[in-house]
């Protein structure tokens, strides 16, 4: 950016923010006293409060005021500081940071401070210091179909109608928080975002209407509110079955993905974008490399949605923080990625939020804490970073959303976070953190992933908090934990006798035994094992995994009676069906119970012939 246009930038920003806040606060102008990398010292500034957020020198840095003391500030800057002189102006917006809520959000890609990449990147591939553009286009037109008539009372959280955003989703329009009275005017046809769609009177005759448009702002910092909150006895389908098998996870839960450097989390978490049963995916990409990133930004556009046939685009918000962006903006994002996932869960939409990854969030929390001179915790990180992980992670949940005429909707939020230990060390303090208040841990294993095991989830390390026996058994059989409890018992007792094999051979050890770990080797890669490539493997239904997993755990305990019966192992494998289990990741979704039941029908003859 050229001075001239700095100038330019900077009076342009000077007469959009020389008003009164909504608050009723007047902004106000200090000046930089001290520069610490991102932590800016300013002058000058009596009426900021905590969480402002202020435009830093001449260029307009976006940053957000810390810490205060008396007529001093101390700021957060979300952009790079470089150049930044002691003696600059520092504009004060009197407001908090915030984001634009509003139909077109689904297909864009924005960063940390919701600002649109695409839109800011036409031709360069960095981001100009100070550079704004409205999250949300004021031109496009929007086909508004109102559900409200002239004389309706709503209050918050009733629904005034709906545009279509995209082939799939029908975007509604909410009665704004704190505002309740009658319908006065309901207006249909192509609107813009600014466009009143709804205009509401108080109960009052005093009152001024109200105006409600198809945008508005959320301070991104607080939780957007709702009726109650419900217990998470629900799945969220994964379509992956060491997930959906042996540890699922609750719609509305969260759960965590550590591992180390190639063991699989980036492939994981877009699986799960892809295939998971939720109508809105939020893609937090933070601090992640910029090759990671980049993939993402070139695969999801091209990808096509397995359950609409549509681009998987239109139901997903992708969020761009890489490692060699501004170190503040990642602190942003996390909160920035979750009041818009909260935004479209008020609809009364499943939402999946995927955070990739944490532990870059929380390098960017412990390099402000030093640079603001803050007592470090354990290993550098900030004292309170256990409770600003819990503030991002407690905002999940299944939720009733807030009504009062409308009928009873709930919604979603499901976070499912990546987090980057250092050298695969499960003991340092994110992974801690994160493991505290997550319901679901799927461990990451670096062997696993040498041995070209994919998903790479340890099935000794990995576990799930969520009770949801009682759904499974009403919809997928009545045997679903049962075969889950054996498997992972087989997996465990494997992992006793593979101990024993490394310390007296495979020789030493029975035939039931043996056949223990022939048992637990086919579980694992007939089973465990599955393609994010393959057309046929990619997607595993709920009646595919149980349908497989009812086939292993039946040749298993048929092949033990034969050896109690006096047979032998050799027998066993002799039997023709047991050639037929590996190809069962090949057998069409719809096709899979029917066939399942003849492969078990056909091992167990061959259990009675032997």
């Amino acid at each position: 950016m050229t001075r001239e246009a700095a100038a330019a930038s900077s009076a342009a920003m000077d007469h959009a923010i020389e008003r009164p806040s909504v608050d009723g606060r007047a902004a106000e102008i200090g000046t930089v006293i001290r520069v610490a990398g991102p932590v800016v010292g300013v002058g000058g500034m009596t009426r900021a409060r905590l969480r402002d957020v202020v435009h830093v020198g001449h260029a307009g840095l976006i940053g957000e005021v810390i810490r205060l003391a008396t007529g001093q500030a101390t700021v957060q800057v979300y952009e790079d500081t470089q150049g930044l002189r002691v003696g600059e102006p520092v504009r004060n917006s009197a407001a908090p940071l915030s984001v634009e809520l509003g139909p077109g959000l689904l297909g864009r890609v924005y960063d940390g401070l919701q600002r649109p990449l695409v839109d800011l990147l036409p031709g360069g591939f960095l981001l100009p210091k100070g550079v704004k553009a409205p999250a949300l286009s004021s031109h496009t037109l929007w086909e508004f179909s109102p559900s409200v008539r002239p004389g309706d009372r709503v209050a918050a959280g009733d629904i005034l109608g709906s545009v279509p955003e995209g082939k799939i989703l029908s975007h509604r329009l909410l009665c704004p928080e704190g505002i309740s009275g009658v319908v006065a005017e309901a207006r249909a046809g192509p609107l813009r975002i600014d466009d009143p769609a709804v205009v509401i009177e108080g109960g009052d005759p005093a009152s001024e209407a109200i105006e409600v448009r198809l945008r508005h702002r959320w301070p991104v910092r607080r939780a957007r509110p709702f009726r109650m909150r419900l217990p998470p006895d629900q799945p969220l389908i994964t379509g992956t079955r060491v997930l959906d098998g042996l540890f699922p996870i609750a719609r509305g839960g969260t759960a965590v993905i550590p591992g180390g450097f190639g063991t699989g989390k980036t492939v994981t978490e877009q699986a799960l974008a892809r295939f998971a049963l939720v109508d809105v995916v939020v893609y937090i990409g933070c601090g992640e490399r910029g090759n990671e990133i980049t993939e993402v930004l070139q695969d999801f556009p091209e990808l096509l949605d397995p359950l609409h046939g549509v681009p998987l685009m239109e139901r997903t918000i992708l969020i761009a923080n890489t490692s060699n962006m501004p170190v503040a903006a990642r602190e942003a994002s996390l909160f920035t990625g979750m009041t818009m996932a909260e935004y479209y869960r008020d609809m009364g939409l499943d939402v999946l939020l995927l955070a990739d990854s944490t532990s870059r969030w929380g390098e960017a929390l412990r390099e402000i804490s030093g640079r603001l001179e803050e007592m470090p915790g354990e290993e550098g990180y900030p004292a309170y970073l256990a409770s600003r992980l819990a503030e991002f992670y407690e905002r999940a949940g299944r939720v009733e959303c807030n009504r009062s005429r409308s009928e009873p909707r709930s919604g979603s939020v499901t976070v499912v976070a990546a987090v980057s230990p250092p050298g695969g060390d499960f003991s340092e303090p994110m992974t801690q953190g994160s493991l505290r208040l997550a319901g679901a841990f799927w461990a990451l294993d670096y062997d696993l992933s040498r041995r070209r095991h994919f998903p790479a989830v340890n099935w000794t390390s990995s576990y799930s908090l969520y009770n949801l026996r009682e759904w499974f058994a009403r919809t997928v059989g009545p045997a679903w934990e049962d075969g889950r409890r054996k498997a992972l018992a087989l997996l465990q007792r494997e992992a006793e006798l593979l101990e024993t094999v490394q310390l007296v051979g495979p020789e030493a050890l029975a035939e039931s035994e043996r056949l223990t770990l022939w048992a637990a080797r086919l579980l694992r890669e007939d089973f465990l094992q599955q393609s994010a490539y393959d057309e046929t493997d990619r997607f595993c239904p709920l009646e595919k995994t149980h349908a497989m997993l009812a086939v292993l755990l039946d040749f298993y305990d048929r092949a033990a009676a034969h050896l109690a019966a006096g047979g032998s192992l050799a027998a066993v494998s002799a039997w023709p069906a047991v050639g037929e289990i590996a190809r069962m990741k090949e057998w069409p979704a719809d096709d899979a119970p029917a066939r399942a039941e003849a492969l078990r029908a056909r091992i167990a003859s061959a259990g009675e012939a032997g």
